[in-house]
C-alpha cells in the first residue's frame, strides 16, 4: 500500500507553472542550480548506463551527459520539453534516446527498464511525492541508484515557520518549500529494496541536498543494513 500524503499541489498547476517558465528557465535558474547539477550528473556517471531523467525541463543538463550513455528524458511541461527537443536537435545529442511528456507519479515505462534515475528539484514539486519515488524505484534495475536533487525543509525553528508562511504562494510557482528529510526517511523505511547511500549539501544557500538512493538485488538484500543506512 502506497503511503498517503496530503496532496496540496495540483498537476495542472504544475504543468501550467513550468510552461511559464520555459521561456526564462535557462536564463533564472541556470547559474544557479549549476553545481547541483554537476554534482547529480557525475553521481549518475558513476553508474552509467542506460539513464531516465524525470523532470529534464528545457534539456539544460543533456549535453553533459557522456556519450557513452543513452538518456531519456520526461517532463509534465510541453512548453519546457519543445525547448529540450529543440537543444538536442542544435546540438547533435545522438546519445538522448527519447523526450515525453509524462507524469512523475506514473511512468509509462517497464519495470527495471534504467540504470539510473535522476530527478533534480522534482519531488517536491510533485502533488504526491512518495508516489513519484515509488515509480522512480520501479523503473530502476536492481543495482542501480535513484540521484536525486532535493531542497530538505527544515524540521522545526524559524526557518520552519518560515517556510509554512511562504508554502501558499510558492505552491503557486510549482513547488513546495515544506519538505522535510523525514519524509525520505519514512520512504526509505517502508520500500522493500531501496536504501540511502549518500545524503550531501550542494549549493546553492545551503537549503538543497544531493540524495542517493541504490536498489539492492534481491539476493543481496538485507533489511537490518538497510534500516542502518536510512538512520544515517
Amino acid at each position: 500500500m502506497k503511503m498517503a500524503a496530503a496532496t496540496d499541489i495540483e498537476l495542472d498547476s504544475v504543468a501550467s507553472a513550468y510552461d511559464r517558465w520555459a521561456p526564462v528557465y535557462d536564463l533564472a535558474f541556470g547559474p544557479v542550480f549549476r553545481r547541483g547539477r554537476s554534482a547529480s550528473l557525475a553521481a549518475a556517471e558513476r553508474i552509467g548506463g542506460r539513464i531516465l531523467e524525470v523532470g529534464v525541463g528545457t534539456g539544460i543538463s543533456l549535453p553533459d551527459y557522456s556519450a557513452r550513455n543513452r538518456i531519456f528524458g520526461v517532463d509534465i511541461s510541453e512548453e519546457m520539453l519543445r525547448k529540450a527537443q529543440k537543444r538536442v536537435a542544435e546540438l547533435g545529442l545522438h546519445h538522448v534516446e527519447g523526450l515525453a511528456v509524462m507524469d512523475a507519479e506514473k511512468l509509462d515505462f517497464p519495470d527495471a527498464s534504467f540504470d539510473v534515475v535522476v530527478a533534480q528539484y522534482v519531488v517536491t514539486a510533485v502533488p504526491n511525492p512518495e508516489a513519484a519515488l515509488d515509480e522512480f524505484a520501479r523503473v530502476l534495475k536492481p543495482g542501480g541508484e535513484m540521484v536525486l536533487l532535493t531542497r530538505i525543509g527544515a524540521e522545526a525553528g524559524l526557518r520552519r515557520n518560515i517556510e509554512h508562511l511562504l508554502q501558499p504562494v510558492v505552491r503557486k510557482l510549482g513547488w513546495r518549500t515544506e519538505f522535510s528529510f523525514e519524509r525520505y526517511r519514512r520512504w526509505v523505511d517502508r520500500s522493500h529494496d531501496m536504501r540511502l547511500v549518500e545524503r550531501r549539501p550542494v549549493p546553492p544557500f545551503g537549503h538543497f541536498y544531493l540524495l542517493r538512493f541504490a536498489k539492492m538485488n534481491a539476493a543481496k538484500f538485507d533489511p537490518a543494513a538497510r534500516k542502518a543506512s536510512a538512520a544515517a
